[in-house]
């Protein structure tokens, strides 16, 4: 154990020595960084992330300004915390800051390589979002897929029908991540993966929300890449655990139709999904989009689209049954423009419900389903308001502190839906006080899914049922993660309207 313990010390401080050396003569001699909390010997300012970096970030930025340093290790880690210097960083300096600063855990099963997450910004890159684009995200293959969301929202519909008949609690984040896995799976595989609370359908969501636990921790082979061999704290060896019970499901679901295929014709066996769409991609051209790729290419879309949804939704549900009188505005507009409860909300409803669509966004600045965007890196050094931004660095954009900064938003804690009713802000990249999705070339592709599907589902829960806590009391407070979750899962018992 001392043996050990002195190996790691000794690897940091030569480490630390050699970086602080290089750091001194470019920042005496050639940068000027942004100011920031002054970094302690070898592990810099580490300490100051705490358990929810997003907070404690937040709270150094009304000291040092929205353009802050931290010293992470041997990592330069610049914080944005003001939608001025976001919008300069990620529209106007789009380009110098498009690469990503890939964590050690972001690298499970060699995903970096093949990840339009993770991919920095260059052939493959473009030609993984133009598929995405095109083939699943248009605003044609949306509205092609119309019937199937309205199916599975109805399916959800009546698993909520029949909990309250049976007066069983519903777990709401595990139900609307069921029918977020179940419209992406039927998009792509042309079917459901798993019925609501099946084991499949826990396992799958286990994976998913672990991995973006685990992915989202502070690590110290990040801060200190020599550490990297030993994974100090295990996380690269918890998120190969998720990732490849991720991979299996997926792979065993491409073996399935590339089976299938072979058995009979093309025309035959086709189903005419993505997944078809895909391998035919690669039939035509397989050094440009292989068997590998459309793996790792669907590894993101279950693994971002379902996670990021499900957080969103739960937290706009939690926020509605803690406000019942907002709860109460949201269900009366509802009514006025559907009528029947029995109807289901048709997506070409949303334009015509801006509390709704309020409540949404407001969800979206409390609680941003990735609090500080996934990392950037800039490509060269660059000059923000009078500091420069050194090449390598890596880019925090945290859009929690930018949703609850007081001199934007009055009442910033309060849920407050209403303050969107007046005014036009929107979180599709423009508006850069407003954007969970991020912004520029790197902006989320699923945002146009996500839109429907949140309105879809949220709109759906509250016309129909009421809801009364198990247990009356709600904790509100957040597990930090690549994706922002609640610290406890929302159950609540439904009642029929």
């Amino acid at each position: 154990m001392n043996n050990t313990f002195f190996l790691i010390a000794s690897i940091l401080i030569f480490f630390y020595v050699v970086t602080t050396k290089f750091t001194r003569w470019k920042s005496g001699n050639v940068i000027r960084l942004p100011p920031g909390p002054y970094p302690l010997l070898i592990i810099g300012n580490i300490f100051e992330l705490g358990e929810k970096p997003h907070i404690s970030l937040a709270s150094l930025s009304k000291i040092y300004g929205g353009l802050m340093t931290l010293k992470l290790g041997s990592i330069i880690t610049i914080v944005v915390s003001s939608p001025e210097i976001a919008k300069e960083i990620l529209l106007k300096h789009d380009l110098s800051f498009s690469s990503r600063s890939v964590p050690d855990t972001g690298r499970v099963v060699n995903h970096h390589l093949f990840s339009v997450v993770w991919l920095p910004v260059g052939d493959q890159w473009r030609r993984l979002r133009r598929i995405s684009k095109q083939h699943l995200f248009s605003v044609q293959q949306l509205d092609d897929g119309q019937l199937l969301r309205r199916e599975k929202i109805q399916k959800l519909v009546d698993h909520v029908h029949e909990c309250c008949t049976s007066q069983k609690p519903i777990n709401i984040g595990r139900a609307a991540f069921t029918t977020s896995l179940n419209v992406l799976s039927n998009f792509i595989f042309s079917t459901d993966m798993a019925p609501y609370d099946s084991v499949e359908s826990q396992e799958f969501k286990d994976a998913v929300s672990g991995l973006a636990d685990v992915v989202g921790k502070p690590n110290l082979a990040d801060f200190f890449p020599l550490l990297k061999p030993f994974d100090p704290q295990g996380l690269l060896r918890e998120a190969n655990v998720h990732a490849e019970k991720l991979m299996a499901i997926l792979d065993r679901m491409i073996d399935q139709r590339v089976q299938a295929r072979a058995k009979s014709s093309a025309a035959a066996s086709s189903t005419n999904d993505v997944l078809d769409l895909l391998l035919d991609l690669s039939a035509k051209n397989e050094s440009e989009f292989s068997r590998n790729d459309i793996l790792h290419f669907l590894f993101d879309l279950f693994a971002a689209a379902t996670d990021t949804t499900t957080s969103t939704l739960e937290w706009a549900m939690a926020e509605l049954i803690h406000n019942p009188e907002k709860m109460a505005k949201a269900r009366s507009e509802l009514e006025e423009i559907t009528g029947n409860a029995n109807i289901i909300i048709e997506e070409s409803d949303i334009c015509k419900l801006p509390y709704l669509e309020a409540v949404v966004k407001e969800t979206l600045r409390l609680h941003p389903p990735v609090p500080f965007l996934l990392p950037h890196k800039a490509l060269c050094d660059v000059e923000i308001q009078g500091f420069v931004v050194p090449k390598d660095a890596q880019i925090l954009c945290n859009v929690w502190a930018i949703g609850r900064d007081p001199s934007i938003w009055s009442d910033p804690h309060e849920f407050m839906p209403e303050r969107f009713l007046d005014v036009n802000i929107d979180y599709k990249g423009r508006d850069f006080e407003l954007i969970p999705f991020g912004s520029g070339r790197r902006i989320c592709p699923g945002l146009p899914l996500a839109h429907r599907m949140l309105h879809l589902m949220l709109g759906s829960l509250i016309r129909k049922f009421d809801w009364k806590l198990e247990p009356e009391d709600m904790d509100m407070s957040e597990r930090f993660g690549i994706t922002l979750h609640k610290s406890v899962p929302l159950v609540a018992n439904p009642i029929k309207i």
